[in-house]
């Protein structure tokens, strides 16, 4: 069952007006048909007040991935303005992972097999909103063009203009993410190192340059950076070193062995194969209970 804060607590986000409800209380000898309206009136009012997170709550097949899997890191980039963006997104109201529960499950999985390795696994991303999806879309057509001084947008697509980005398969109007199925995903060794915080104000190098001078991240180093649209995010790029390689390889084989499907343009990009189809959801993301 969904998990939804308490009702009519005014403070949380989304609280609605307050609502007072005045009855006869006649007890047995009110007639049936006044309680049935008294009823009908009793859960307009509820609705009315509850928060944003209870009217817009997830729906039953969805878990937190810290729920069923704790020890895999997030970073959940949308939630931040450590994007392609240079914003939050909308519907991310939480820096939280949320999938359909199969696919929290194969996760699991998959994390214990690498930590045989001393590695592990840190997501980017997870379940996707709709309307953020369309933010994204909106954003690489909005016919603004990429300003040389544009370092919140141009260091995740330094070779393109952003207007090729839909054209290109980057980014799509419709998303497996938004079904629950779909993961952005790296790896990490066990114990991770931390890492420097993403400073908003900083000039970072562009995603195909060396490790050290793209934003912070704690991850192994896959010869780009999360969300680098280039060629040489393809996963079988031969344009990056034989360790970035076999970093990728390490990635592409163990989420293979529980059910994930790569998409060859992003070697971070993964989506879940054994799962019923699903519709999209747009449902907001918001913290854990």
């Amino acid at each position: 069952m969904p998990r939804a804060p308490a009702l009519g607590n005014g403070g949380q986000r989304g609280g609605g007006m307050s609502v007072v409800i005045k009855a006869n209380c006649t007890g047995a000898r009110q007639p049936g048909s006044t309680m049935r309206n008294f009823a009908k009136t009793l859960i307009i009012a509820l609705a009315l007040t509850a928060p944003a997170a209870a009217r817009d709550g997830m729906p039953d097949g969805f878990v937190y991935l810290r729920d069923i899997a704790p020890g895999i890191a997030q970073d959940m980039r949308y939630a931040s303005s450590d994007n392609f963006t240079g914003r939050p997104l909308p519907g991310y109201d939480a820096g939280e992972c949320v999938l359909r529960r199969e696919v929290a499950e194969a996760l699991a999985q998959v994390q214990a097999d690498l930590a045989k390795s001393n590695l592990g696994l840190k997501m980017y991303d997870c379940y996707r909103p709709k309307r953020a999806v369309a933010a994204m879309a909106h954003w690489a057509q909005d016919g603004q063009k990429d300003g040389k001084d544009d370092g919140a947008s141009k260091r995740f697509h330094p070779a393109l203009d952003k207007r090729m980005l839909f054209g290109l398969g980057y980014i799509a109007a419709k998303s497996k993410h938004s079904t629950g199925s779909a993961v952005d995903v790296t790896l990490i060794e066990l114990p991770p190192a931390p890492a420097p915080p993403f400073d908003p104000a900083a000039r970072y190098g562009s995603c195909t340059g060396p490790a050290e001078q793209r934003a912070p991240d704690n991850s192994l180093d896959m010869g780009t950076g999360f969300d680098c649209f280039d060629p040489k995010s393809n996963t079988s790029s031969a344009a990056i070193a034989a360790e970035q390689r076999r970093a990728r390889a390490t990635l592409l084989l163990a989420m293979r062995a529980h059910g994930f499907h790569n998409y060859f343009r992003e070697w971070w990009h993964f989506t879940f194969g054994g799962q019923r189809p699903a519709a999209a959801a747009d449902f907001s993301i918001v913290p854990r209970p």
